[in-house]
């Protein structure tokens, strides 16, 4: 079957990211204004767009930059916030969602994202890509501002699973290791496990466990394990991946994105207190604008979903146009990198590294690591 001349010029050479037009909080209008502001800084990137298609074409008609970048699927069933994940793994077929995971799955796009359910999207992520071989539990993997040199730190799992035992957060800081060396370009990260304290003696069980786990294969699997850190090191200079389990991620991410939002609001009373505060304020501008971009959580919106075969990114249900922008840079660039592949082989190994003994090298093709993700 030959390819339309839609297909044909949307997909010239570019790596094609598909998109659920349907699952944010705002609409499709704000999904096709995140397309854009990406087609405009990248001309490398193609799409394909899920949703009422004469609803989506009107919305990219109006958008320039999305001239010849666009494919379009038809489908007029949404997955809402309330949808249960178990009735959609049933039901979902005629879904944008389910219809964004297919062209993954199918060959034609290179990476997915969506601003939906985010444990619908998880379950048909597993039902659709399937789990690579030795991975018990997928993780959502996000970017959280830190002091470190790269201005991020990677946590992983923020809300796939509420439950990890120690084999799980072994296999959490193999795949945030692999992320951080392919998506950040760190050769050698450093890996905490996420605890109530630093000292070996605090925690509960399979996190005592994880830790000998994690310690025992760090050499070889060519990463630094800097043992148990604690919240405040979440977006500090200790450690480059935060693993810990999906309940006390989530909450972690929440309180975090709660704290900014609420620097942000403090600033601004702060600084309409008085004229004289006012025009302190005008002669801090360009310092203050560095800091609100510093913090923003639209720059590093998107959580990765490791353990899957294919990427998928789940931006946050209510992202703007600069957080869905955000979340398809980041889809571009792992697949841009072939991170899905150098995980599966990553992943492969991870068994024979904690089996009699025998730790292997990363393997080759893991190592060769692309400069780091983009600067939004």
């Amino acid at each position: 079957m030959m390819a339309s001349p839609e297909q044909t010029s949307a997909r010239q050479g570019r790596i094609v990211i598909s998109v659920d037009a349907m699952g944010g909080d705002a609409g499709p209008a704000v999904v096709v204004a995140g397309l854009s502001k990406s087609a405009n800084k990248n001309p490398d990137i193609g799409f394909i767009l899920h949703g009422p298609e004469q609803e989506l074409r009107a919305l990219v008609a109006r958008r320039r930059d999305l001239s010849g970048r666009v494919e379009f699927r038809d489908v007029h069933d949404v997955v809402t916030m309330q949808d249960k994940p178990s009735h959609v793994m049933r039901h979902g077929k005629g879904t944008s969602m389910w219809s964004t995971l297919e062209a993954v799955r199918n060959g034609e796009a290179d990476g997915a994202v969506s601003c939906g359910n985010t444990g619908a999207l998880m379950a048909l992520s597993m039902l659709r890509l399937r789990k690579l071989p030795g991975v018990n539990r997928p993780a959502i993997a996000v970017l959280w501002p830190s002091r470190n040199v790269q201005g991020f730190n990677v946590m992983l799992d923020v809300g796939a699973d509420v439950r990890a035992d120690a084999g799980d957060l072994l296999q959490y800081a193999l795949m945030g290791a692999s992320y951080a060396r392919n998506g950040m370009d760190l050769k050698r990260p450093r890996i905490g496990l996420l605890n109530v304290g630093t000292e070996e003696h605090k925690g509960r069980t399979e996190l005592k466990e994880a830790h000998a786990l994690i310690s025992s294969i760090a050499d070889n699997a060519n990463f630094d394990f800097v043992g148990f850190v604690e919240g405040s090191d979440i977006p500090g200079d200790v450690a480059d991946v935060i693993v810990t389990d999906g309940f006390t991620g989530n909450v972690a991410i929440k309180t975090g994105e709660g704290t900014a939002s609420l620097i942000g609001d403090l600033l601004r009373e702060a600084f309409k207190f008085s004229p004289l505060s006012r025009l302190a304020s005008l002669l801090a501008l360009t310092s203050l604008n560095r800091l609100k971009k510093r913090i923003d959580p639209r720059r590093v919106n998107g959580g990765v979903f490791l353990g899957l075969n294919g990427t998928v990114i789940k931006s946050h249900g209510g992202a703007d146009a600069i957080g869905v922008s955000a979340a398809i840079k980041l889809a571009f660039h792992l697949a841009e990198t072939g991170f899905a592949e150098k995980l599966a082989a990553r992943v492969a190994t991870s068994a024979e590294l904690t089996k009699d003994g025998q730790h292997p090298q990363d393997s080759p093709a893991e190592n060769d690591s692309k400069k780091g993700r983009p600067q939004t």
